[in-house]
């Protein structure tokens, strides 16, 4: 029996009771779960499948975007110079034309800066329909939500732990992070 559950480790006692069946011992199910109870064996639990947000195609299921300032998206980037001083980046994305509107570089930045920068893009490019963004303290303040909501935009959150729905402003930032912040010494 013990040798069967080595053997076959995803197999429980009814299925090593099978086969002891098949290799001629006359056993009973409820004998091989008591010995298999008194060596300790069990069966791995099986993983549960995440819920995930994408189709059988690998593509994800969210807002795709349709035309120029259809769909924005923004996220931190951290880097820490030589000196050992933390900066972020705010790097703000045209999801349709894949193009950096803005990059924001500061010490320190917060919710305050958020708006400011959108602001900016809001008077240069007009304001979009809607904006993407993760759920980080700095992106669903309440000042930040307010504010977004009062121009008319439209809010799309990621779910939490899915930076996949992110993709275009993660790409960005990977490409960012190796071509740039990496590459050179601050």
């Amino acid at each position: 029996m013990i040798e069967l559950a080595r053997q076959y480790d995803r197999c429980g006692y009814r299925r090593v009771a099978v086969l002891l069946r098949e290799a001629g011992w006359s056993v009973s199910d409820g004998r091989i779960e008591r010995l298999w109870k008194r060596e300790g064996l069990k069966v791995p639990h099986k993983q549960p499948k995440k819920g995930r947000l994408w189709l059988n195609d690998g593509s994800c299921v969210r807002l795709r975007p349709e035309h120029r300032n259809h769909v924005w998206s923004y996220d931190f980037v951290h880097c820490r110079p030589d000196d050992g001083k933390a900066f972020r980046t705010l790097n703000i994305i045209d999801e349709f034309s894949r193009k950096c509107l803005t990059i924001r570089v500061k010490r320190k930045l917060n919710s305050i800066d958020v708006i400011d920068a959108l602001t900016e893009l809001f008077i240069l490019r007009g304001t979009p329909s809607y904006i993407r963004s993760d759920n980080g303290p700095e992106f669903v303040a309440l000042a930040v939500r307010d504010w977004i909501a009062a121009v008319g935009a439209g809010k799309a959150y990621i779910e939490p732990g899915s930076p996949w729905e992110n993709g275009y402003d993660e790409s960005f930032n990977d490409r960012m992070r190796d071509e740039l912040l990496n590459g050179d010494i601050f």
